[in-house]
């Protein structure tokens, strides 16, 4: 590792701490690093740091020269900083500064140790696709961010009436859901809003999508796991004039007559996994699932 990029939204300036350790890592192995302008701004207005530093402010600034990202937050920055990498292939190592994550995997404690395993070569890479998103009529405020590592979701917008959100699968018709809206779901997004919906949970590496209905009013319609190479058509019907588009958290109202195109990207997010980490380590501490009674009896 030689090149470093660092990405942390504001309240992470409340990790002063953990934002000097990670440096001083970086500064000790002679890693060169980049911090976001934005953020880097903050860190000198509050004297965290001297303007000494270069800085990136999008994803134009940034090459494949960058061996690393670190993000300084949750997984709400983890999917933010996606939108500066985007297919560059700069992989990333979540730092949680909050509660535990699903993306943002390394605890506060271990940072240093963390980044030994990963100088050191003692770690894995988990591709993960994203969704790209196109639409009929064209929305502009969809044309260059138009892909979520997490999640598309279809929501309702300025009423308590249900939507109906027309599905076809590869061009085939599979239902009309009615419900508040409809979740199109990664792997990586499955343990997210889907999962608040009853999705099920599926591995990083499992080659499917979600889909998933927010509070369907037919108690039949149950979220339907498919194959990542599925293409994904939706019409929607509303009583209002415009619903709401959602990529990650990023939100744009569309008009009614909207038809949305869905399929999996053809590049690939990386995340990193420190041998000290494990993603069914923190499923069973995010979910705080019980140790198998098996081992905590004789039996």
């Amino acid at each position: 590792m030689k090149k470093a990029a660092i990405y942390a939204q504001s309240y992470a300036i409340s990790s002063e701490a953990e934002i000097l350790k990670l440096l001083n890592v970086l500064e000790k192995n002679n890693i060169e690093f980049c911090i976001e302008n934005k953020f880097y701004k903050l860190l000198i207005q509050q004297k965290v740091l001297e303007d000494k530093h270069t800085c990136f402010k999008s994803f134009d600034d940034l090459d494949n020269t960058y061996d690393i990202m670190f993000t300084i937050g949750g997984d709400g920055t983890f999917l933010r900083s996606v939108t500066h990498i985007r297919d560059l292939n700069i992989p990333i190592l979540g730092i949680n500064t909050g509660r535990l994550g699903f993306l943002a995997t390394v605890p506060k404690d271990t940072i240093e140790e963390s980044i030994n395993h990963v100088l050191n070569g003692e770690y894995t890479l988990q591709e993960r696709f994203l969704l790209t998103i196109k639409t009929e009529p064209s929305i502009k405020d969809l044309k260059e961010l138009d892909f979520a590592l997490n999640e598309v979701t279809i929501a309702k917008k300025n009423t308590t009436s249900m939507i109906g959100v027309k599905t076809y699968l590869n061009n085939e018709y599979l239902t009309n859901y009615w419900a508040d809206g409809l979740i199109i779901s990664t792997p990586t997004g499955s343990t997210g809003y889907s999962l608040s919906c009853n999705g099920p949970v599926i591995l990083p590496d499992s080659k499917n999508m979600v889909v998933t209905p927010i509070a369907p009013h037919n108690l039949n319609a149950r979220p339907i796991v498919i194959s990542d190479e599925t293409k994904i058509q939706l019409e929607v019907d509303s009583r209002e004039k415009s619903y709401l588009i959602s990529l990650d958290s990023r939100v744009t109202t569309v008009p009614k007559n909207t038809k949305i195109f869905i399929e999996k990207t053809s590049y690939t997010i990386k995340s990193i996994l420190p041998k000290n980490q494990s993603f069914l380590k923190t499923l069973r501490s995010k979910l705080l699932w019980g140790e198998d009674i098996r081992n905590k009896t004789n039996l």
